[in-house]
């Protein structure tokens, strides 16, 4: 008996143990109010009143051009590469020559209609696939006055994909210091299923001194000001959101012959929630 008592015992400390852990993993139940979502009912071109397209191929960042990434598509608002329809935001990145670019797509952007700081940003997604097809779903700090430029106003990727790796996402920083190669970043690897054939929610939830990164709620990455090795540039500004997919780029490579195109990446929904 005395035995027994003592296994149950360790059993239930274990237990314990191993939900305290998991509710570490999970996220603040204090992010409650939504401050801003689009659940892209009304088909047609995404919503005015929330979203703007960036067009064409971008100006040169730092000498590399294609949007300073080397990326090969023009960015178009035609329904062709941007649409809603049943329920969902369609961005397609297809293979046609188009204003001396060889691909298209799309990207778009809340910049002037909707920038926050801090809360929990959120989207229910499912990813393209390709060699050479780069998704991302991220926020960049508002450039709007022209005297601070990038890396100085801060970017924060809640979601980005190589479409070579359907297994695998990135959540990463970017700022003084520790922009393009050396953001500060991890990664989440799916052990079955992969992102590019079923849905799954990307979030963050953004505080003064922490950026937490979640996959369906799993917490995998945390970065602090401690992390990043230079000045912490994610409190003194607001932030707007983007969702776009490139073509090629320094982070993905080229397609190849093989990538099949075209390639739609699925948004059911965007939701900002604060405390």
């Amino acid at each position: 008996m005395k035995r027994y008592t003592q296994s149950m015992l360790i059993l239930t400390l274990l237990i314990s143990f191993t939900v305290a852990c998991d509710s570490n993993n999970e996220p603040e139940e204090s992010y409650t109010t939504i401050v801003w979502q689009d659940e892209f009912e009304q088909d047609g071109s995404p919503d005015s009143e929330l979203w703007s397209n960036d067009i064409g191929t971008g100006v040169e960042i730092f000498g590399q051009p294609g949007w300073g990434n080397n990326e090969l598509q023009y960015y178009t608002d035609r329904p062709e590469n941007i649409k809603v329809e049943d329920g969902m935001l369609e961005i397609t990145a297809r293979k046609e020559p188009f204003n001396g670019s060889n691909y298209t797509s799309a990207k778009i952007l809340t910049r002037g209609k909707f920038e926050s700081t801090y809360g929990r940003y959120e989207a229910r997604i499912m990813l393209p696939f390709g060699r050479g097809i780069w998704p991302a779903f991220w926020l960049l700090g508002d450039d709007s006055g022209g005297t601070v430029s990038w890396p100085q106003i801060g970017e924060i990727d809640i979601m980005e994909y190589r479409g070579q790796e359907p297994t695998i996402v990135h959540g990463s920083v970017h700022g003084p210091g520790y922009s393009a190669g050396n953001a500060v970043t991890d990664r989440y690897q799916l052990t079955n299923g992969r992102f590019d054939t079923e849905f799954h929610v990307f979030a963050i939830e953004w505080g003064p001194d922490f950026i937490k990164y979640y996959l369906d709620d799993t917490l995998y990455n945390e970065i602090t000001p401690e992390d990043v090795g230079g000045e912490w540039v994610f409190n003194d500004n607001s932030f707007y959101i983007i969702l776009n997919v490139a073509v090629g780029g320094s982070f993905v490579g080229s397609p190849t012959d093989a990538t099949p195109f075209p390639q739609t990446m699925l948004v059911d929904y965007v939701r900002v929630y604060e405390e």
